[in-house]
């Protein structure tokens, strides 16, 4: 799925840029409970990226490349979806951008893509 290239990004957001959420690029998003009426209802941009996120437990910055939305658009339509709590937003799950187990899942990523 891409975003329209039409549509601007402050159209998809609302004109907002922030939340009240801290989505760092490594921030983990899970859906626990996973709704499809609600899934129908939303914008499709919305719409892939809670399927995405439904499917496994990814990283803001996976969400926005595999679903084609900026990663600004990406932080709002989470921030929005966290605080309906149709969402988890995991922000300690890497307590830095230097933890190990952070690395390793870059490092596997890119061996991935070699």
């Amino acid at each position: 799925m891409t975003v329209n290239p039409w549509v601007r990004p402050y159209v998809l957001t609302g004109g907002r840029t922030r939340t009240r959420h801290r989505l760092f690029v490594h921030t983990l998003i899970a859906v626990p409970d996973y709704d499809p009426g609600y899934s129908q209802r939303l914008p499709p941009e919305a719409r892939a990226l809670y399927e995405r996120a439904r499917s496994a437990v990814q990283s803001v910055a996976e969400l926005s490349a595999h679903c084609g939305v900026s990663l600004g658009v990406t932080r709002v339509l989470i921030g929005d979806m966290a605080a309906r709590e149709r969402l988890i937003v995991n922000p300690d799950a890497y307590s830095s951008p230097y933890d190990p187990r952070l690395l390793k899942r870059v490092i596997d990523g890119l061996y991935e893509l070699a």
